[in-house]
């Protein structure tokens, strides 16, 4: 399966909801609780790594989608369930033509470029340490460029995408 192949692989997620973090329901210490980590899923890097390769390559991430399938599959069965999942490290292996990093962990937003490699990191959802406020970042890729901007959480949510933004998305 290729990379551009895998993208209708995991939309079948969307829409879900969790209920479970609610402010009210959440807000006292009622036990304890477990959660998953997992890291790593490098889609690409596999095929890199077998060819020996590690410097290109990527552009095949079957093995990678089996594997996070498998582990999404296994928390599925848990009982009971854990608190929340979260996914950290590499998640895609670089491939040639990459543009941008972006990452946070900063708790603001910054950025700089480096020989045409743009590094963006996004502030915060929760505790903020600069004037940033608490929100996301909106990342729209296209076969010509990356296009991102910061929105806080109540942007976001009162006034969606900007219109620029969801054109970007019908140019094909």
């Amino acid at each position: 399966m290729s990379a551009a192949e895998a993208g209708g692989v995991f939309h079948r997620a969307r829409g879900r909801t969790l209920d479970a973090f609610s402010s009210e329901k959440e807000r006292e210490w009622k036990g304890p609780f477990y959660f998953i980590q997992g890291a790593d899923p490098q889609f690409g890097l596999m095929k890199a790594w077998a060819t020996g390769d590690c410097d290109n390559g990527g552009d095949e991430w079957e093995q990678e989608i089996r594997l996070a399938e498998q582990a999404v599959q296994a928390i599925n069965k848990l009982n009971p369930k854990p608190k929340f999942f979260v996914l950290c490290g590499d998640l895609v292996h670089a491939m040639p033509g990459v543009k941008a990093v972006f990452s946070g962990h900063y708790h603001r937003n910054a950025g700089g470029t480096y020989r045409n490699l743009d590094m963006v990191v996004s502030s915060a959802i929760g505790c903020q340490l600069g004037t940033d406020t608490h929100g996301l970042r909106v990342v729209v890729v296209t076969a010509e460029k990356i296009t991102h901007r910061y929105y806080s959480l109540d942007e976001l949510s009162e006034k969606g995408i900007e219109d620029d933004l969801m054109d970007l998305l019908k140019e094909n």
